[in-house]
């Protein structure tokens, strides 16, 4: 059972380096080029968007441990905490300056993870559960790849 859990685990982080490392080939990001498009925003914006995205990671990394123990059900929770229910209203200002794309992005991913908290409770399948997960965090690593967010302060070291 053990051997099990830290194959799945081992198959999931396996699964994020070799997308993180395409990613960052594909692009050929250096210091001083990055292609990807930039958000700007405030800085009380940025922390916004950066939070969401830390829970994203900390909700990822729950789901990841408790498949690992086949813990469907705590799976289950966690995924649900970062369906809809960690959507929150955007405010109107910040609204205006997410490119469309990215708004809808966002939104799928709350919808996926929501769609993954019901499977795990009714399917109870750590497969389908990981291939579930890895579909949704390619969202993640494209836009990653896509966006990337400045504040005026930050602009004024480039």
């Amino acid at each position: 059972m053990k051997h099990r859990a830290a194959a799945l685990v081992a198959l999931l982080s396996l699964n994020l380096s070799v997308a993180h490392a395409q990613d960052q080939h594909a692009q050929h990001l250096t210091p001083d080029h990055d292609a990807r498009a930039v958000l700007d925003l405030t800085a009380s914006e940025r922390v916004m968007i950066l939070e969401e995205m830390r829970l994203f990671l900390t909700g990822v990394q729950k789901m990841t441990g408790r498949l690992g123990q086949q813990d469907m059900a705590a799976v289950a929770e966690a995924a649900r905490g970062m369906g809809q229910k960690m959507a929150h209203a955007v405010p109107p200002a910040l609204r205006v300056k997410l490119p469309m794309e990215f708004r809808q992005l966002g939104a799928s991913v709350h919808r996926d993870f929501d769609q993954i908290a019901l499977d795990a409770e009714s399917l109870k399948d750590v497969s389908y559960s990981l291939g579930q997960l890895s579909a949704t965090l390619q969202k993640c690593v494209s836009c990653h790849a896509m966006y990337q967010i400045r504040t005026p302060a930050l602009n004024a070291g480039h």
